[in-house]
């Protein structure tokens, strides 16, 4: 069921949510410590996805023309504006009386679904019905729900709808994308796709880490490069076969 890990990322973040609203305030030390755990994770998670492909050389081409593609298309700093667009509207909202639910909704929106494993998990969710990377994203929102919900309010509950609708329509897209090749093509493609997305996860994790800031989002590109480059690579093959 190619939903299946969306409905579970947007359960996560009710259900954190409904804790962290009846809970008492979470101690830094305990946020620090889960963080690092759930980064640690993650990071071993996109180390399993890169190892899926046996051809390094097209991962490597990948990573790099799709980062190129990324910093020329500024991905990351648009994001960051769209960001701070939103921040502005909720403040807005907010003189206006709409106080803790809009701040809460709008904040958690953006964390949850302005990020790489919010793309690349439906993704694979709708491709092969694998749903790991929205398992441990799960697992990474419902806690910030705790957190958040404690601080923000029982808006933060209402950002799971947001998640819902983007995952969802991701996994969808990539169910009717996969109806469109053949099961060979598809099969090469998902390796490539995994393998160039585990380079991405294993980058998230070092940003929730803190050990240095990757500007994952940049290389976003990279994953429709690597799905580009099996058929491609195939045609070019076929040539070769022909001419020689």
């Amino acid at each position: 069921m190619a939903l299946w890990g969306t409905i579970v990322n947007a359960a996560a973040i009710i259900i954190g949510g409904l804790l962290g609203l009846l809970l008492p305030r979470i101690s830094e030390g305990i946020k620090s410590t889960v963080m690092q755990g759930l980064g640690l994770a993650i990071t071993v998670l996109g180390i399993t996805m890169a190892l899926k492909s046996s051809q390094i050389v097209l991962v490597i081409l990948s990573v790099v023309i799709g980062g190129i593609l990324g910093e020329l298309l500024r991905i990351e700093y648009r994001l960051g504006q769209l960001g701070d667009w939103l921040q502005s509207q909720m403040r807005k909202s907010s003189s206006q009386h709409q106080g803790s639910v809009s701040e809460g909704f709008v904040t958690c929106t953006l964390i949850y679904c302005i990020g790489a494993m919010a793309i690349l998990g439906p993704l694979d969710s709708g491709l092969r019905h694998n749903h790991d990377i929205l398992y441990t994203k799960s697992l990474l929102d419902g806690f910030l729900s705790i957190i958040f919900a404690s601080t923000l309010g029982v808006g933060v509950i209402f950002s799971a709808v947001s998640v819902f609708i983007m995952q969802g329509t991701i996994a969808l897209a990539a169910t009717l994308i996969a109806m469109a090749f053949s099961q060979a093509s598809l099969d090469a493609m998902i390796i490539q796709i995994t393998a160039v997305g585990g380079i991405l996860v294993i980058g998230v994790g070092i940003n929730i880490l803190q050990i240095r800031k990757i500007n994952v989002a940049n290389m976003l590109p990279a994953l429709v490069i690597a799905a580009a480059a099996v058929p491609l690579q195939h045609h070019i093959s076929a040539w070769w076969e022909r001419l020689f």
